[in-house]
């Protein structure tokens, strides 16, 4: 390991979009050398200052850690052009595209499924991890690039990381959704918008500290919240009448698995 923990060696990636460069700039302020760091990309504009940014790949020179950060779409056009690098750890972040279809495509030493969710910009997300390899310096290597980002939990059955990615990865959008509709609901009760807006990211921010420190489920704590006859448990009844708010959400998850299961069901050809 290099200085702050992180794998030593060169880190290419490939692709930097929205996901990936939040990751990139999070191990950038944790003290990832930038010089260690290239960032290929088409446009070849995405690179934070420092880290060296590329329209194609290097001549002559091969990473130890290649990152796969492009849509899970552009696999098979991106693939052959990286068949030559034999990195010792090739690091995906593609939703849906399972080990074996990329060790078919790239060979490495060891491939590593990274799953972020976008608060990993600030330190505060969830990546999940998967790989096949039992070598426990790799883990150590997945690991470190992991931990600076928040939650890391290593996934032991790949079948569950299609259900992991619904959760985490996608999660983030359907809580930004929630905030918008709860401060859309406080400007229909005749709340100015920015004030609703305002009251609304205080409120999820604070119930979400609150139930991270808490000694009780979510589910509990909610009622603890509820007296009886009050008005908070008007509400709750309205989300409770027929699990609504359950079904809801089990709905959005299994699309969004099911998604997953599609993409990985396509990159297996």
């Amino acid at each position: 390991m290099a200085d702050g923990g992180f794998p030593v060696g060169p880190i290419w990636l490939v692709g930097c979009g929205n996901m990936a460069g939040a990751m990139l700039h999070r191990w950038l302020a944790e003290g990832l050398d930038p010089a260690q760091v290239t960032v290929i990309t088409r446009s070849g504009t995405r690179a934070p200052e420092g880290v060296r940014s590329l329209t194609a790949l290097p001549v002559d020179e091969s990473p130890a850690v290649l990152m796969l950060g492009f849509k899970p779409q552009q696999l098979d056009a991106i693939a052959p052009t990286l068949v030559h690098l034999n990195p010792a750890i090739l690091l995906s972040i593609l939703a849906g595209v399972e080990a074996a279809a990329l060790a078919s495509r790239i060979p490495a030493g060891a491939v590593v499924r990274m799953m972020p969710n976008l608060p990993v910009a600030i330190g505060q997300g969830v990546t999940a991890l998967y790989t096949r390899s039992t070598d426990q310096a790799v883990r150590e290597a997945a690991e470190a690039l992991a931990r600076p980002l928040g939650l890391a939990p290593w996934i032991e059955d790949e079948a569950q990381f299609d259900a992991v990615t619904a959760l985490a990865g996608c999660g983030p959008a359907f809580v930004f959704r929630f905030i918008d509709a709860v401060a859309q609901a406080g400007v229909a009760l005749g709340l100015d918008p920015e004030l609703a807006r305002q009251l609304a990211l205080a409120t999820v921010d604070g119930a979400g500290a609150m139930a991270i420190g808490a000694d009780a489920s979510p589910a509990v704590l909610a009622d603890r919240v509820a007296s009886p006859g009050g008005s908070t448990r008007e509400g709750l009844n309205v989300l409770d009448a027929g699990d609504a708010l359950k079904r809801l959400m089990a709905d959005t998850l299994a699309a969004s698995e099911r998604r997953n299961r599609e993409m990985a069901a396509a990159a297996r050809g």
